[in-house]
């Protein structure tokens, strides 16, 4: 597409009233952005579309720069993908209504179309900090990329732990990309450019982060990803907006369990009773996703299985089910611990790879 024709693009994307379904409205009627742009306040009444807001958006055209827009991105660096590009992301393009225009600092490649959200609360407990690292590392291992809203708590954790492995990770923001929220993540979202990953949003330059984004930023962060994955989060929280995004698109949603004593773990409980799939390793989203990539990378898997035991619990625990598989009130029983706290324990130790339930609230060592 030609800077020309784009500008407009930009242009009706930095008007608030006007998002996929009215700019494909626009745009069919008249046949481009350029001829929807330069329309009369009469030709525009003829779309359908209502008075206030072409009254809006009429005042809005008037002192809208277009030239400007482009200046901004070239100073930021900032790329911008229309639906029409063949670069625009296959699996964005496939949700309904995808956004029409994409603001991208860094790279998408071709092997992100193999993606995974990975979402949860701002306020993460150490359970849900030691989970995401766990589960984030393993993802990479097996050539996945992460994608995340760069957020604080577990979106943070999980671009974090991504770029420390060496792994490809997309964040995605409810806001300009020259106006990085939360501020604290500014150096975050530098070092995700610097790897060569992205920063993603269809927010133009200059846009502030306000409440009303942060859904539509959701649905990106699902629409980019094969699923979404939960962890940590209450039963009303953004992650699980993510979640209704993709079970709307059609993608896998995983969840996490928690221990049953935190409210964080309200979220994918709900999740788990509504049909998302329990995670305890990466093996069970592999499986649901039905693809072998990285599998040539397995061997980088039994370096999380072969974690030993942290702390004496742990250690009782395994000593317990040793010789043979336990039902969880006899484990409760011989560690004198109360059912919640060994059920937090077991969790962990799952997702570690240290004991494998085996149904019915048995469990043994996984060998």
């Amino acid at each position: 597409m030609r800077d020309e024709e784009k500008k407009y693009w930009i242009g009706f994307s930095a008007f608030a009233g006007i998002g996929p379904k009215r700019f494909a409205l626009l745009r069919n009627y008249f046949g481009s952005a350029k001829k929807a742009w330069e329309a009369s306040f009469e030709e525009l009444s003829q779309v359908g579309l209502e008075e206030k807001l072409l009254t809006s958006f009429v005042n809005f055209r008037e002192k809208a720069d277009l030239n400007s827009y482009f200046l901004r991105l070239r100073e930021n660096r900032i790329e911008c993908q229309t639906f029409l590009d063949k670069n625009y992301p296959k699996n964005l393009k496939k949700i309904d209504n995808p956004p029409f225009i994409l603001y991208v600092k860094g790279e998408i490649k071709a092997q992100d179309d193999l993606a995974l959200a990975v979402v949860g609360t701002r306020k993460m407990t150490n359970y849900g900090r030691e989970v995401t690292e766990i589960l984030t590392k393993q993802i990479i291992a097996c050539g996945l990329t992460v994608v995340s809203g760069l957020a604080r708590g577990i979106d943070t954790v999980a671009h974090q732990t991504a770029l420390k492995n060496g792994g490809r990770t997309i964040a995605v923001l409810a806001c300009g990309l020259d106006m990085i929220y939360p501020p604290e993540n500014k150096k975050l979202a530098e070092e995700i450019v610097k790897s060569h990953g992205a920063l993603v949003s269809e927010f133009p330059p200059g846009c502030q982060a306000v409440p009303g984004n942060f859904p539509a930023r959701n649905r990106i962060i699902a629409g980019l990803s094969l699923g979404t994955l939960v962890i940590e989060g209450a039963q009303d929280s953004g992650s699980l907006i993510t979640a209704r995004h993709a079970v709307e698109q059609g993608r896998e949603v995983f969840a996490v369990p928690g221990p049953i004593t935190s409210p964080n773990s309200n979220g994918p409980f709900w999740l788990i009773k509504q049909g998302a799939k329990l995670v305890a390793n990466v093996d069970d989203i592999l499986e649901e996703l039905n693809i072998s990539v990285g599998r040539k990378n397995k061997a980088c898997l039994p370096k999380v299985r072969e974690i030993k035991p942290e702390n004496p619990e742990e250690e009782r625990i395994l000593m317990i089910i040793k010789d043979e598989p336990k039902h969880i009130d006899e484990i409760v029983r011989e560690t004198g611990m109360n059912v919640g706290q060994v059920m937090s324990l077991l969790t962990m130790m799952e997702i570690k790879g240290l004991v494998k339930s085996l149904g019915k609230m048995m469990y043994s060592i996984n060998n």
